[in-house]
């Protein structure tokens, strides 16, 4: 065989790798992606409004709660772990910061947010403490903790005398959500935000490269930052674009700055720290970890006080998203949402394999069939079965996706 056929039969041998790590998750999300798309495709044909700016950016907002509850699930997940008292946890998070600041206290809000951080984060050290202490399954210590935050919840919330519902009344909570960029601080973020990420794609293949370890070739990283890019300008276009119909509204919104902040954060402690491989080595095999000398009991009890930090940062934007906190809040069928958001990201439920990433790309397709079935008027009930169809056929996907990695390894 001739040289050229040799470097021909190659490039085919490695497009069709590359092809198939996309179908198996290892360089995107690529099925999710597909049926993110259709979803959108269906619903703009439907609707006629679901791709207009002021729609799309509520999307944007509207699948907060699912992001951030779903980040949070992740660190747990990531060791074969589950919290399901995160939803009240942010819901208690968000009854404190509006307590605090509101006329009958009034704190200041940059001492009320930490300190319901703070309490969102002890709780889930309590609950990592018990689960480790006692040995107990972390599903039973966290539904316990999801009855007695619940009943915490409703304590804290009617002690105020205030009909079981407290309105935000400090500007900088409300403004989590409802507050904007400029347009032109929104170019400028957008613009930095995609030259920092190309500059560590490309450093990090350079690395690998002068290391002798094995690269991605260098289409598929010009191809991550053509996306990458693709997708910041189509961002900056949309959150530019006037949604208002009565005054002029636009720029990016804060609830997407605190997203990002939050998956950039948790995406660098998982990929760059001691702590994210050691949640990965855990999750993969505990034994194995515990046997290399990896503190096994403290890197867990890391996991969930992570968990309910981000869970209290979920339940600040919830509280600012509906200009308050009541006793209805859904608290355990959020948690539900927010697992269903890691898994169909692609998130594995039994421990080593999962990305923060996941959770968003999970929490916006549930937020897309949410927004989507209302802008049809389709029943709640149909919602929800629509939201079980598309669960059940992200884990399809995973453990066919898994089951081929497994042949071709």
């Amino acid at each position: 065989m001739s040289k050229e056929s040799l470097s021909a039969t190659r490039s085919a041998s490695s497009l069709v790798g590359q092809i198939r790590r996309l179908w198996q998750g290892d360089i995107g999300l690529l099925p999710i992606m597909i049926g993110l798309l259709a979803l959108v495709i269906y619903f703009e044909l439907r609707s006629s409004v679901f791709l207009s700016a002021g729609n799309l950016t509520n999307l944007f907002i509207q699948s907060t709660i699912f992001i951030l509850l779903g980040m949070a699930e992740i660190w747990l997940l990531l060791l074969g772990d589950i919290d399901l008292s995160i939803g009240y946890a942010a819901g208690l998070s968000a009854a404190i910061a509006v307590i605090l600041v509101s006329p009958s206290y009034q704190w200041s809000w940059f001492i009320a947010i930490p300190l319901a951080l703070l309490t969102t984060t002890v709780i889930g050290a309590i609950s990592g403490f018990l689960a480790i202490r006692f040995k107990l399954p972390s599903f039973i210590v966290t539904l316990a903790g999801q009855i007695g935050l619940q009943g915490a919840l409703l304590y804290v919330i009617n002690s105020q005398n205030t009909g079981g519902a407290i309105t935000v009344q400090e500007k900088v909570l409300y403004d989590l959500v409802n507050g904007n960029l400029t347009p032109l601080a929104t170019w400028l973020f957008v613009a930095a935000m995609v030259v920092g990420m190309s500059f560590f794609m490309f450093r990090s293949a350079r690395r690998r490269r002068a290391s002798g370890l094995e690269a991605k070739p260098m289409w598929v990283t010009l191809m991550k930052i053509g996306i990458t890019a693709a997708a910041g300008i189509l961002m900056a276009v949309l959150f530019n674009t006037n949604r208002s119909s009565f005054v002029t509204l636009r720029g990016m919104p804060f609830a997407v700055l605190i997203d990002l902040a939050v998956l950039a954060a948790g995406t660098f402690i998982l990929t760059k720290t001691k702590t994210g491989r050691y949640i990965y080595a855990i999750g993969g095999n505990v034994e194995a970890a515990r046997r290399s000398g990896v503190n096994v009991n403290r890197y867990r009890l890391l996991a969930f006080m992570l968990a309910g930090f981000t869970a209290g940062i979920a339940g600040l934007l919830y509280a600012s998203r509906l200009n308050g906190i009541s006793t209805g809040i859904e608290g355990g069928t959020y948690v539900l949402y927010a697992v269903a958001a890691a898994v169909i990201g692609g998130t594995s439920l039994f421990g080593g394999r999962g990305k923060m990433i996941h959770a968003v790309i999970g929490g916006l397709v549930i937020a897309t069939i949410d927004n989507g079935m209302a802008l049809i008027n389709m029943s709640a009930s149909t919602q929800y079965i629509a939201t079980a169809f598309v669960l059940l056929a992200a884990v399809i996907v995973d453990s066919l996706a898994r089951r081929g990695s497994t042949v071709s390894g």
